[in-house]
């Protein structure tokens, strides 16, 4: 059996190829760009028969639809009540593979509607898809249907937990869809994969006595989420538009900037943050484009504005447009054809950002990292707000702060939008133990 796994750095989740035999393939959990599985499929001389979703994804557009459009059957739980053609199942339910089945198995509590797959030959087990029932370590946060859902559904997580999967045998591979750096799981290791056995012995929210100090342990790991996580369910409930290919970026001059501006168009810095501090266009958001792009463009900018972006020449325009697309940003508007160097010589305005490796000896410091980050170790006297709560936090922001996160992109984010509120800010390139380190100051830890 070979299964290979595919997997978004960014936004933490794995994809699964499956070789079903007589050159057949089942996808698991697609993303929207289905390119790089289509190529994986067709170098190994299969086509994609199946696309399987184990649930209503809030962190990703799924990429069934495209895989459909070139011939795959989509299978969904009848209660995910997709709204384009699919094959639905229920529990117990068993796909035949033609020699292989894929058992569905109702595990409620990430999603109501959530189910597991079990992949067997005949009745042997072969491996397990978990979706966000089960993680190396973990398991998927339960909060993201609606307050009032979140503690039934993780009761219904416990008993999916001990009725179903523990159930199985210890030696079974587990095969995750999201995983450490995922918004969507609630604190896990880096590990991609693991087997019902290792989580039986080692899962901290497995090894819970009873269900009420799981649901504690559970509710207490949840950090907060990007905000477009409240709209993506029921996009791919209905199903997103076909794309085919990924369009290119197309370019434009610094008049159709100024227009499409003037219609409330977000214009967004993608270049390296010491790019953005040395000059940039007033008024634009850095957001630097690496593996984790999407999850903060889908949290600080609204999803209803047309995207205008600022690259440099080497940078990957394919990637951009993938994360964005990815997470259901469709109004792609284009780039500043020349970049900022266009701007700068047509002799428009430019704004500077200061940008230091040099701890401030004096004046207040913001801290925008998560608040489980910021509790393991922060600066003496540093003040914490979330990336994704600055901007309507940004009133209460002190002018000449000094921002700072694990490495700096995310405090050149925060800036940039302090920028916008009119209050001056320098950020501090490193984290906080270089902080420590070049201060000689000692860390403050959160019990």
């Amino acid at each position: 059996m070979d299964i290979q796994a595919f997997t978004d750095e960014g936004l933490g989740n794995s994809t699964y190829l499956v070789d079903i035999g007589d050159r057949r393939a089942l996808a698991l959990d697609p993303p929207r760009d289905v390119t790089t599985l289509r190529m994986a499929a067709e170098a190994h001389g299969l086509s994609i028969a199946y696309t399987v979703e184990t649930h209503l994804h809030a962190d990703f557009v799924s990429g069934s639809r495209e895989l459909a459009a070139v011939g795959a059957t989509v299978v969904a739980a009848r209660a995910s009540d997709l709204a384009f053609p699919h094959r639905p199942l229920e529990d117990g339910d068993i796909l035949d593979l033609g020699g292989l089945g894929l058992e569905a198995i109702a595990t409620p509590g990430h999603t109501p509607e959530h189910l597991s797959y079990l992949l067997r030959d005949g009745s042997t087990p072969l491996a397990l898809f978990s979706g966000g029932a089960l993680l190396p370590g973990s398991v998927a946060r339960t909060d993201l249907i609606a307050p009032d859902q979140t503690e039934p559904l993780a009761r219904a997580l416990y008993r999916s937990l001990h009725a179903r999967i523990l159930a199985l045998p210890d030696d079974l591979a587990v095969y995750p869809t999201h995983g450490g750096g995922s918004f969507c799981s609630s604190a896990a290791t880096g590990e991609r994969t693991t087997t019902i056995g290792r989580e039986r012995a080692a899962n901290p929210l497995l090894l819970a006595p009873d269900e009420d100090t799981f649901v504690a342990l559970l509710e207490e790991s949840f950090g907060t989420y990007p905000t477009y996580f409240t709209r993506l369910r029921e996009v791919n409930r209905r199903g997103p538009r076909i794309l085919g290919q990924l369009s290119d970026l197309a370019p434009l001059g610094l008049p159709d900037v100024d227009r499409l501006r003037a219609d409330g168009a977000e214009l967004i810095d993608v270049r390296p943050m010491g790019a953005y501090a040395a000059g940039h266009i007033p008024g634009s958001l850095s957001i630097a484009l690496r593996p984790a792009f999407a999850s903060w463009l889908g949290w600080v900018v609204s999803q209803d504005r047309q995207l205008v972006f600022v690259l440099d020449r080497p940078q990957d325009r394919s990637d951009l447009v993938r994360q964005a697309l990815g997470i259901g940003y469709e109004a792609l508007a284009g780039e500043v054809a020349g970049g900022f160097e266009a701007w700068r010589d047509a002799g428009r305005p430019v704004s500077a950002t200061g940008f230091t490796r040099t701890p401030s000896v004096a004046g207040p410091v913001l801290d925008v990292r998560q608040t489980a980050e910021f509790r393991q170790g922060h600066v003496n006297g540093a003040m914490a707000i979330e990336l994704g709560s600055v901007q309507l936090a940004a009133g209460d922001v002190p002018d000449d702060v000094t921002v700072m996160c694990g490495h700096g992109e995310r405090a050149m984010t925060a800036a940039s939008l302090l920028e916008r509120s009119g209050r001056d800010a320098t950020v501090f390139e490193g984290s906080p133990d270089d902080w420590a380190k070049a201060s000689g100051e000692r860390l403050e830890r959160d019990q």
